[in-house]
């Protein structure tokens, strides 16, 4: 194909040019990886030494820098002893590919050392850490991130302070959060539902502002109140870019969860990374963040599929899925809302 094809302004690329290039996104850094870890001549500014030969200031075994073991082998020419040799390699944080591979391999298979974690167990952990946080930031953010794009109220009550608390880094509120909290979890739920919360609340809101007016004025001239526009028509054209929102800031989560994991008793992923990094296992500190990347990645083209189904066409108000999850949703709450209402009025004179 010519270049135009594929780099056409507003061209939509055909499905094995979108998977050719999706696989070229993975490959490209990995190719890059094994050429710096593989190739002598690329970088590698140490050298493993295999035999120490006549000097007593190296060992087998050790990492010295290029210019130290050729400045030891000139040394040692000069006092006639044995050279040392030795293979050049790069820095030990930088572990080559297959090194990672077979970390990540036997940091699911061997026992860990006395006291540590298995990493499914610290993954397990920042799972539980991440689910709270955002689950209890979604309850919060959302409602009132409808609430907000619906009445002109509530954004001029809500949306000036909460601009002005999503500037202040969730660190900062990890002294506040150990000494109202503990130094469990529950700090670091909090650190989670503070990075994404206030974000959350402006998003919605503006997601909800998006909704097309000519379908509220359209429920209005039928009659419809205030409480039918929002459950009957705001909420339903929102859903599928809410949905989106939703699955964005569940990756925000992730990005604050190294942070929140390091604040009262280290624990989770977090801690397994740190503790393999003061090991010098580096091998094992990429196992561990390429599975924080994978499990991220794998969650989002899950609930990716899931929003296929939820609404299957784009450009739509929704789909037939997301208004049956909806229905499903508010089923109760409806229904207990009508029977208590009914009850009351009964019970007037």
């Amino acid at each position: 194909m010519s270049r135009t094809s594929w780099m056409s302004v507003g061209r939509t690329l055909t499905p094995r040019q979108t998977s050719l290039l999706t696989v070229l996104s993975f490959l490209t850094p990995l190719i890059l990886w094994s050429v710096v870890s593989y190739v002598p001549w690329i970088w590698h500014p140490q050298v493993l030494i295999d035999d120490a030969g006549g000097s007593t200031a190296m060992a087998v075994g050790n990492r010295v820098e290029r210019s130290r073991f050729v400045e030891e082998n000139a040394a040692l020419a000069v006092a006639g002893k044995p050279l040392a040799s030795g293979t050049p390699v790069n820095p030990v944080f930088l572990p080559a590919p297959d090194a990672v591979a077979k970390a990540l391999y036997n940091a699911f298979t061997t026992p860990p050392r006395r006291g540590d974690m298995w990493l499914h167990q610290s993954l397990w952990h920042s799972i539980k850490i991440i689910a709270w946080g955002f689950a209890i930031a979604a309850c919060i953010g959302v409602p009132l991130g409808i609430a907000c794009g619906v009445w002109a109220f509530s954004s001029r009550l809500v949306e000036p302070f909460v601009d002005f608390l999503r500037y202040m880094p969730p660190p900062t509120f990890g002294a506040l959060a150990l000494a109202v909290l503990g130094i469990n979890d529950e700090p670091k739920v909090a650190i989670i539902v503070i990075g994404i919360l206030f974000n959350m609340i402006l998003v919605v809101a503006n997601t909800t502002r998006l909704v097309d007016r000519g379908l509220i004025e359209a429920a209005q001239t039928l009659g419809a109140g205030n409480r039918k526009l929002v459950t009957r028509v705001v909420i339903p054209a929102i859903l599928p870019n809410l949905y989106n929102d939703l699955r964005i800031f569940l990756g925000v989560g992730w990005t604050y969860l190294t942070i929140a994991e390091m604040i009262g008793a280290s624990s989770g992923i977090s801690q397994f990374i740190n503790q393999q990094g003061k090991y010098r296992n580096y091998d094992n500190v990429f196992s561990g963040i390429i599975v924080i990347g994978l499990v991220g990645l794998v969650t989002d083209q899950v609930l990716a599929f899931i929003g296929r189904f939820l609404f299957p066409w784009t450009g739509k108000t929704n789909g037939p899925g997301a208004i049956a999850v909806w229905r499903i949703l508010t089923f109760v709450p409806a229904t207990l809302f009508r029977l208590v209402g009914r009850s009351f009025r009964r019970s007037q004179p």
